[in-house]
């Protein structure tokens, strides 16, 4: 591979804040894949919830679920479901508290209860088009879960932390989680694609606005956090670019020398 190996987040950095892809960012994304450039998505949402973007755009490469399942070109790549035994475990005691799990697959997601105001808020400020949430309590049993939504307030989560330092948290909504293999993020799943498309490190680079996101910008060479960011995550990149309102996209990339 000659060109260069750009990443991009999804909410907040390829959608802004209406969840829609401002068409600057709609064109450079475009103008890149022309200059013979590789753009994947890296994000913590499931393939299925972002199906349409990858259609709007071209992009046939991915990491999703903070780095756990991962598909360069239509090829499956990474594989890293929390382990079963974890699994029960973190649903015995989301039973025992009351608070609700979504287990996701490569393919779908589904709640262990037919509904709930925490689910229906936070599911609600993604924005996915057509989507009725399922249930079935049994949904994880005997199926490689790659991340689970645990739907909890904040005060809640210290507890979940101290229980199962074995696993990984990652909060991104008032009333929800990630939950995922402990060490788990989007800067794993970016070694595996670096490795195969044998590229240098400093022709790597990632966009991000997102707590999930520190891992992948600290260990990109060439990392820009969008403005809309909050400031622990700026300050995790070598860059910062405008809002995601403001042609971040298209600033960013200009500001690292790729446009």
């Amino acid at each position: 591979m000659t060109g260069k190996l750009i990443f991009f987040d999804v909410d907040g950095t390829l959608l802004d804040h209406d969840k829609r892809i401002p068409a600057s960012a709609k064109q450079a994304v475009r103008e890149l894949q022309d200059a013979g450039h590789e753009v994947a998505i890296a994000t913590g949402r499931g393939p299925f919830m972002f199906k349409e973007i990858r259609e709007e755009l071209g992009i046939d490469s991915f990491i999703s679920y903070n780095g756990q399942f991962a598909v360069r070109k239509g090829e499956v790549i990474v594989r890293n479901p929390i382990q079963p035994e974890l699994l029960q475990q973190i649903t015995d005691r989301a039973a025992e508290l009351d608070h609700p799990i979504v287990y996701m697959n490569d393919v779908t997601m589904k709640a262990n209860i037919e509904r709930h105001d925490y689910i229906e808020a936070s599911m609600a400020s993604l924005s996915l088009k057509n989507k009725v949430m399922e249930w079935d309590k049994e949904f994880y049993l005997g199926r490689e879960i790659y991340q689970c939504l645990l739907f909890c307030t904040i005060g809640d989560e210290k507890g979940y932390r101290e229980a199962f330092p074995n696993l990984g948290f990652i909060r991104w909504h008032q009333f929800s989680m990630d939950v995922l293999p402990l060490g788990g993020s989007k800067a794993q799943g970016i070694e595996e694609f670096v490795r195969r498309a044998g590229v240098r490190p400093e022709d790597v680079y990632a966009f991000g606005d997102g707590l999930n996101d520190i891992e992948m910008l600290q260990s990109v060479h060439n990392s820009v956090a969008m403005g809309n960011a909050i400031e622990t995550v700026q300050k995790a990149a070598k860059h910062v670019t405008k809002d995601v309102t403001e042609d971040g996209i298209r600033h960013g990339l200009e500001l690292v020398g790729l446009l």
